[in-house]
């Protein structure tokens, strides 16, 4: 019953004729506080589900403020992990919410992050195989976040990535979400070592917003099937745009071109 139940949720977080998927995280609060774009939630998830997201990424008690009760429905995902900017080591993340939590707040999924390579990466891969296996029971789809971190490493090699990717997959994820290797050659090394659906993540905000349309041409050329984009999205000059035209790549193969024409219409 758990695969049956995945399969329902997911739809609700994937575009049906594309399959692929365009989620906006705003779990930003938890790390960095309210920080421009995510300070009015309501409108932000409004903004953004006007453009066509097909998912957004919030702390459990931030739910009951964003949900809006009006206009275009966007799919649910409960973040289960957090550190804050301010902790000693703020790669070490640790679970603050459940499941079951998740499940009572009418969550679509669920979402974990994970950094390999820090000095916690034990206890993060315990608390993800756990996590995992009560989202089969429950049948909740599982968003990891993983991505490597740690002394000494870059968080956009290849190889690096790849190891990431896969050990999401290995621990039971249901879609990957990890660092974008800058080319479509080597990311899609990364795709195809990853046996469940990878999107890419947007990290800091890019400089210029061919820059941001430019990348995610470039990983879903290399087999992703959609992306995870915050900031770059939700602190744009204008969300409603800047997610419409992402997903214009992403669910409709437009070019980074054809995008940043329809931004500058």
């Amino acid at each position: 019953m758990g695969v049956v139940g995945k399969r329902i949720r997911i739809e609700r977080i994937v575009n049906r004729e594309s399959g692929n998927t365009v989620i906006v995280p705003m779990d930003h609060g938890l790390s960095m506080g309210p920080i421009e774009g995510i300070v009015d939630l309501p409108k932000t998830i409004n903004a953004v589900a006007e453009g066509g997201a097909n998912a957004v990424v919030v702390h459990k008690g931030i739910v009951p403020f964003g949900h809006r009760g009006y206009g275009k429905d966007v799919g649910l995902i409960v973040h289960l992990s957090g550190s804050t900017s301010l902790a000693p080591d703020p790669n070490e993340k640790v679970l603050v919410c459940d499941v079951e939590e998740a499940i009572k707040l009418g969550a679509d999924a669920v979402s974990i992050h994970i950094n390999i390579g820090s000095d916690t990466e034990a206890r993060q891969l315990e608390k993800l195989g756990k996590v995992s296996k009560v989202c089969m029971e429950w049948g909740m789809p599982l968003l990891a976040m993983m991505y490597p971190r740690g002394n000494g490493i870059n968080q956009f090699d290849e190889k690096a990535v790849a190891l990431a990717a896969r050990v999401g997959a290995e621990l039971g994820a249901d879609i990957v979400k990890t660092n974008f290797t800058g080319s479509v050659e080597s990311f899609k090394r990364v795709t195809e070592g990853c046996p469940v659906p990878v999107v890419i993540a947007g990290g800091p905000k890019m400089k210029g917003e061919m820059e941001i349309l430019k990348t995610v041409e470039m990983a879903m050329e290399a087999g992703a099937k959609g992306v995870a984009i915050g900031r770059n999205i939700f602190q744009a000059p204008d969300p409603v745009r800047m997610t419409k035209a992402i997903s214009m790549i992403v669910h409709e193969n437009a070019t980074a071109e054809q995008a940043f024409e329809f931004l500058q219409d």
